[in-house]
C-alpha cells in the first residue's frame, strides 16, 4: 500500500486509512521506532494493557468464568418476539 507524504508546516505526514487505524488500534497518539531501512508506527498503549491487573483483580475475587453467552444479560435483541 502507498501513502502520500503530505505537508504540515515544515513537517510532512501520512493518512492512515480508517481500515488500517482500526485493524491496529492507533488512537491519538503511536510509537514511531527508526529502524536501519524502515519506520515501524505500532499503538503507544500496547493492546492488553491492564490485562495483568484485571487477571489478578479476578484471581483475588474467586472469579473464574468466561464471558460467554451464558454469562451475559440479555439485550433487546434477545428478548424481542421476531416476525418472519
Amino acid at each position: 500500500m502507498k501513502a502520500a507524504l503530505i505537508r504540515i508546516g515544515d513537517s510532512r505526514g501520512i493518512r492512515i486509512p480508517k481500515v488500517l487505524l482500526e485493524q491496529y488500534r492507533f488512537n491519538d497518539e503511536v510509537e514511531l521506532e527508526p529502524r536501519q531501512d524502515h519506520l515501524v508506527i505500532r499503538p503507544a498503549t500496547p493492546a492488553r494493557t491492564g490485562w495483568n491487573d484485571a487477571f489478578r483483580q479476578m484471581c483475588e475475587n474467586g472469579v473464574d468464568s468466561l464471558l460467554g453467552e451464558d454469562n451475559l444479560p440479555a439485550t433487546r435483541w434477545d428478548t424481542t418476539e421476531w416476525e418472519w
